[in-house]
């Protein structure tokens, strides 16, 4: 990993990047985003390129929970028939 970081922070300079080990823990990657909301992956027993493309997931991420939709499709005025479906049986 050592070789691998330092590439990381120079192709990512509005990041910043911190190495710090403590004892007894498990390695992780830690995300904290400007709307105060943290991520954290545990990456033990990971490959260096496994590694690598976990910290670029986070640094892509915008850092807000996954909410799941309710429906297939969004719409600010739904039918008051009903959705349209190809499936119409006369």
């Amino acid at each position: 990993m050592e070789s691998y970081l330092p590439v990381f922070k120079e192709k990512n300079p509005q990041l910043e990047v911190v190495t710090e080990l403590i004892r007894g823990q498990h390695p992780h990657l830690k995300g904290l985003y400007k709307n105060k909301s943290e991520r954290v992956v545990c990456v033990k027993n990971m490959d260096p390129e496994e590694v690598l493309q976990y910290a670029t997931r986070l640094r892509n991420s915008l850092g807000r929970k996954v909410v799941k939709l309710k429906t297939r499709h969004v719409t600010k005025h739904p039918s008051v028939q009903g959705t349209w479906t190809t499936d119409v049986k006369f």
